[in-house]
């Protein structure tokens, strides 16, 4: 990929959703601003090769981007829509404006972007669709991104956004913030889709680098706001809580060269501890919510306990197992199964830990965790350290075989190494 291909392609995952979001509030359709967004995306392919990067990439999309907008106007493309007065409208602006329209629609402020997230999570849309339909708009990821989220194909995940969009589009919902019962209504799916987003940017699906920082970053952004929105909802609160305390960890997360490194390795002189006490602030407010032992404060309370330990040895992992008990009892899934079943790994041996893995997986169905890489990888690490080297190997390789991204493709194949030298013993 050339340097102005790999330039645009780390603009638009940055500025996508500010451009998508700017658009929607003048066409009030979310399909035709991403649509239009492409298009501008696909002119920035044709032309910056040609005539360079120019100085502010982010505004030349906007100005793109909003031209193609007026554009499809006169054209009458979205006057069947009913959008003759977005037209004018816009026209107007550009007539007495010129140049400082491009530059008021680059300003895009938050409440835009959350605008866009309740939009695509309105309850006419399956909670299916909201999610990746927020996810592929918010958070700018590919359909193959958000179906590795779900664990789920691919092209489900496609239908399921062309079907959101579809329905969005022909129910004519409103671009807009709801307010009083309404909001709370979606804020389940919200929270869950801004997490997803910060996973995505925490641990990056596929790629050279092992951290999408400026998503994750954005997450966190997102999470702060609706705190400030909805400063009564507990569960807001501890999702972000839980993301500043995963965040505070970033730079000791990736070594000299970029290289993942794990939480029992890392250098906790290098961790945030400004940021940790912001995410014990946020739990602390959760707790005092009354929302303690809620799905998102559970987590968060996982996450302190991490925090709280100067050393990896003095994590208090009997507490981070009776805490993911918890979880599982309200939140049932096969990832929690398999972070428990590394918990119980710490405090009971590695052989329990496999017997809860194994047990999970199980109860969970093959195909829950058939495509999901770390489920071979954590039962690779403890083979290893029962000395069943050569099962070991084998789920070392399925999990290296099935990651996309490049960093942990590095880890497992070190630790394929490691494998070898030992069994050479």
């Amino acid at each position: 990929m050339s340097d102005v291909a790999k330039t645009i392609e780390a603009v638009w995952k940055i500025e996508s959703t500010r451009l998508i979001a700017a658009i929607a509030r003048v066409t009030h359709d979310i399909g035709i601003a991403e649509e239009l967004a492409q298009d501008a995306l696909v002119t920035a392919l044709e032309l910056w090769p040609e005539e360079g990067i120019p100085e502010n990439p982010s505004a030349w999309l906007m100005t793109a981007a909003k031209r193609r907008a007026i554009d499809s106007l006169r054209r009458g493309r979205m006057l069947l829509q009913k959008h003759e007065e977005i037209a004018r409208e816009l026209e107007w602006q550009q007539e007495r404006l010129g140049d400082e329209l491009d530059e008021s629609l680059a300003q895009v402020i938050d409440d835009d972007v959350l605008r866009l997230i309740f939009t695509a999570c309105h309850p006419i849309l399956p909670v299916e669709g909201r999610i990746a339909l927020t996810l592929r708009l918010i958070g700018g990821l590919t359909t193959a991104e958000i179906a590795r989220a779900f664990l789920v194909p691919e092209k489900t995940l496609g239908q399921r956004i062309s079907r959101a969009k579809k329905t969005l589009s022909e129910a004519h919902v409103p671009f807009e913030t709801p307010r009083g019962d309404e909001l709370r209504s979606r804020v389940e799916s919200v929270l869950m889709v801004i997490y997803l987003i910060f996973n995505e940017g925490y641990t990056a699906t596929s790629g050279d680098e092992w951290m999408r920082s400026a998503l994750a970053d954005d997450a966190l952004r997102l999470g702060r706001m609706l705190a400030q929105l909805l400063p009564g909802e507990s569960e807001v609160h501890a999702l972000v809580a839980l993301m500043e305390l995963q965040a505070s960890r970033n730079a000791a997360r990736r070594g000299k060269n970029g290289e993942a490194v794990l939480l029992l390795d890392q250098d906790r002189s290098l961790w945030d501890y400004a940021q940790i006490q912001r995410g014990m602030t946020a739990l602390e407010q959760a707790q005092r919510l009354g929302g303690g032992a809620k799905p998102y404060a559970l987590q968060a309370a996982i996450a302190a306990c991490h925090m709280r330990a100067r050393t990896a040895e003095e994590t208090d992992w009997d507490r981070v197992v009776v805490l993911y008990d918890a979880l599982l009892e309200i939140n049932p899934s096969p990832i929690v199964a398999l972070n428990r079943a590394v918990a119980v790994g710490m405090v009971q041996g590695p052989a329990a830990g496999l017997d809860a893995l194994d047990r999970a997986a199980t109860l969970a169905g093959d195909s829950a965790l058939a495509g999901y890489h770390l489920f071979p990888s954590v039962r690779g690490d403890l083979l290893m350290k029962m000395g069943r080297l050569s099962e070991a190997r084998e789920e070392i390789q399925r999990a290296l075989a099935m990651t996309k991204n490049l960093r942990e493709q590095e880890l497992l194949a070190n630790r394929l190494k490691q494998l070898e030298k030992a069994s050479s013993l």
